[in-house]
């Protein structure tokens, strides 16, 4: 999930310096790799720019091409930067670049989903380079992709996938217990619509309560700058509306009874999810732009008081309402519920796949591998994390009793610029934070940047969603597995088809068309070896612990 799936903030870092600048491996590496001047990072006194691909969507730079951080980067490293991000679709992305070969230097995203596949793909097509023979030279990035430092099932889908040789650099798994970061996924309303309703939100609980809240909101007939309030709405294509899923099932792979796993499109369970969204979105209460909107323009419907509620992780939630808020004060978003989880106990604590992030890769147009991983192996040091995470010392933060403190300036600029260019156009947040190696954030000195207001919501919603705690998961997931199947490459092009087809189920005319349309793609499925990769499935599976109840972070 998009981040979850925790989204990583990113931007763009034009290359910035003058005159005697560079050239390097930046895409296609028509130089051969030389460079005109300056630094190479590999030793040898020449300068280099590399193209670093940051694929999330949504991902930006600030105001200014150089940044303090990106020059105190370039000074240590001798490596010039030129970040590029992704607008629109991260799966579309990473296939386009190896197939047109419109490769960046160094690439990073999503250590999941198709955006992870591609990649594979990419590795098994021998457009990658083998860091094997040469991460001895480079302890951090070492270290990090070490198996004991991997989720199981992702070393064996893709880190430690290829044998001897290494492709993939691992990034933001919390390097302690302590450094696991819970990114409070839920629904959250404006407390003032919730206010004006007379509905606790802490009663809404179930899926009918959810129902009966937006319908509520929707009959209130609220209005701001003359246009209706939309009950549920969400951010780019659709993150995170869905994840009311997991009222209707634990996981996408869930037991069918006797202890075999079926894939959850295949079950009653997802018809009925399917069928709530419809409900919500022929009678008005879900956004119907939620699943084709981008960013800026569901930030501009929350900036304008248009969303009730929202669904998605806090902290994106907190960024993007700060000028409505401020301008509007009470109007804060607060958690709904904790509503009902499919196949969980009451009292059980919340299933989360605390784990990394991004994979990390140099592609074979890279013509200047060490300077790159010299970049990458002081990106991943406490060195370059602190760098990232907190700035310059002296500059951004000071010590004190070994541990960083935030300069008052530097604190109070930032926290009344609701805009968030403040940070990025010191170098924060603009897409360095995926290249860092494990997450030690709370080892290394917590988040200084985190404003008294904000810390006091993200401790009132932990309060509220995690009444019992949280578990992370360590199980092996099914969908890791199936992509080992022999028939994978047949059949992923269906299974790739699922989010599609729920989307044009719920938009469909009547519940029976919505049901056609999900059986149409069941049949695709089974015709395209479906139960043979299932099989597989539980074959390799037996006797293992698998995900079966999990919720999105």
């Amino acid at each position: 999930m998009k981040t979850n799936r925790a989204k990583v903030s990113s931007a763009l870092l034009a290359a910035a310096l003058m005159g005697s600048t560079l050239v390097g491996c930046t895409g296609g590496g028509k130089d051969g790799g030389t460079s005109s001047s300056g630094n190479d990072g590999g030793g040898s006194g020449k300068e280099v720019t590399l193209k670093i691909l940051h694929n999330w969507n949504g991902s930006s730079a600030g105001d200014v091409d150089l940044t303090p951080i990106t020059k105190a980067i370039q000074e240590k490293t001798g490596v010039n930067v030129k970040l590029d991000y992704t607008k629109g679709s991260e799966v579309e992305k990473v296939n386009t670049i190896f197939a047109t070969q419109d490769l960046p230097d160094i690439y990073t995203g999503p250590a999941w989903g198709g955006e992870l596949d591609g990649i594979i793909k990419a590795a098994k097509e021998d457009q990658l380079v083998d860091l094997s023979g040469k991460l001895a030279q480079y302890p951090n990035l070492a270290k990090g992709i070490k198996k004991e430092n991997v989720p199981p099932a992702l070393y064996e889908k893709a880190i430690g996938a290829f044998g001897d040789k290494k492709y993939m650099l691992y990034q933001n798994q919390p390097a302690t217990d302590k450094d696991a970061l819970d990114w409070l996924y839920g629904f959250y309303v404006r407390k003032d619509i919730a206010d004006k309703i007379g509905v606790d939100p802490q009663k809404v609980k179930t899926k009918d309560d959810l129902y009966a809240f937006l319908k509520k909101i929707k009959d209130a007939g609220l209005k701001e700058n003359g246009m209706p309030v939309i009950p549920l709405g969400g951010f780019h294509n659709g993150w995170a509306v869905g994840i009311g899923s997991t009222m209707f099932y634990g996981s996408n792979y869930v037991d069918k009874g006797d202890g075999t796993l079926e894939n959850v499109f295949f079950t009653k369970a997802y018809e009925d999810y399917t069928l709530y969204y419809r409900k919500l979105l022929s009678e008005g209460l879900l956004d119907p732009e939620a699943f084709t909107q981008t960013d800026p323009i569901a930030n501009e419907k929350i900036k304008q008081g248009r969303i009730a509620v929202l669904a998605a992780h806090y902290p994106a939630i907190l960024d993007a309402s700060k000028d409505y808020v401020k301008a509007h004060p009470g109007s804060d978003y607060i958690p709904v519920g904790p509503l009902e989880r499919a196949g969980a106990e009451p009292n059980r604590p919340a299933d989360l796949a605390i784990q990394g992030n991004n994979v990390t890769v140099i592609t074979k147009s890279c013509k200047n591998v060490d300077a790159a991983l010299k970049l990458l192996d002081f990106l991943a040091s406490d060195e370059g994390f602190k760098l990232v995470h907190y700035g310059v010392e002296g500059v951004h933060y000071d010590m004190a009793n070994g541990k960083p403190v935030a300069k008052k300036e530097i604190f109070d600029k930032f926290a009344a610029d609701t805009t968030g260019k403040q940070k990025k156009n010191e170098g924060f947040g603009i897409g360095f934070e995926s290249l860092t190696g494990p997450d030690r954030t709370n080892s290394l000195g917590g988040d200084i940047w985190m404003d008294q207001d904000r810390m006091k919501a993200m401790e009132n919603a932990r309060k509220i969603l995690r009444p019992n705690g949280i578990k992370v998961i360590s199980a092996y997931n099914a969908g890791d597995v199936i992509t080992k199947a022999p028939n994978w490459e047949t059949l992923k092009p269906s299974m790739d088809k699922m989010n599609d087809v729920w989307k044009e189920a719920i938009f469909a005319k009547s519940d029976e068309a919505a049901l056609n349309v999900l059986n149409a793609l069941r049949g695709q499925l089974n015709k395209m070896n479906y139960p043979e990769a299932i099989k597989y499935v539980n074959d390799n599976l037996k006797g293992k612990e698998v995900v079966k109840v999990q919720m999105p972070n």
